[in-house]
């Protein structure tokens, strides 16, 4: 019968706390970069020139249909080699996840600010808006508002991501958990500490998603998934 002791995890809590701060610091990074990419690319593959929108649609279905994984190794190993910019573990975990959150960001931009009708468009031309000012005041607060819960769902799929950045040595939370099993010798202990961790960090974002949907839903507005 096996032992379960998490004696030897609990001393190394300290490792496990900084590997959980650096894991919400790439997602906190490549969440917010992600979001405002992803705004740009949305509205220039809504352009009505090709040559603002072929682009841009390009880009987020590379970055859509490619895996993650294949990402991160070509910023941190290919780019610095092509381009000669050196690539600390940190800045290539940001730079890919926040391309990549961009590309996913885009098109929940895209259909939130098409499921706002069109009369929406009309009523603010008709009293002499430009089609930037109608964007700004009255499409995309009515938009982000519908898109709420699904920026919420992708968070979260963006911090489950992040645990890839350990195989280029950053020093996450899962990075850490590899560090704390191979001194203390105990795998099974570790990584069920760390696997409660992800957990209840989650699980707490997917309460907050839900409760979201239900009042959006109350209020009548329509969630963008």
């Amino acid at each position: 019968m096996y032992k379960w002791d998490f004696t030897p995890v609990f001393a190394n809590w300290p490792l496990l706390a900084q590997g959980l701060l650096n894991t919400l610091k790439v997602t906190g990074v490549a969440l917010s970069c992600g979001l405002v990419l992803g705004l740009a690319l949305a509205l220039l593959r809504l352009s009505r020139h090709r040559w603002q929108s072929w682009p841009a649609g390009f880009v987020i279905e590379v970055f859509r249909t490619t895996p993650p994984l294949v990402q991160l190794f070509w910023f941190f190993f290919a780019l610095p080699l092509i381009a000669g910019i050196e690539m600390t573990p940190f800045t290539a975990a940001c730079v890919t996840f926040s391309i990549q959150s961009s590309a996913f960001f885009a098109e929940v931009f895209r259909a939130g600010i098409q499921s706002i009708e069109r009369g929406q468009w009309d009523a603010a031309r008709a009293i002499g808006m430009s089609h930037g000012q109608a964007l700004r005041r009255i499409v995309l607060p009515q938009a982000v508002k519908r898109m709420i819960p699904a920026f919420v769902e992708r968070a979260i799929e963006l911090m489950k991501t992040t645990t890839l950045v350990a195989t280029i040595s950053y020093a996450d939370l899962l990075f850490a958990a590899n560090e704390v099993s191979q001194k203390s010798f105990r795998p099974l202990e570790t990584y069920t500490v760390v696997a409660l961790i992800y957990f209840v960090v989650i699980f707490v974002a997917s309460l907050l998603a839900r409760r979201l949907e239900l009042r959006l839903a109350r209020s009548g507005e329509s969630t963008v998934h």
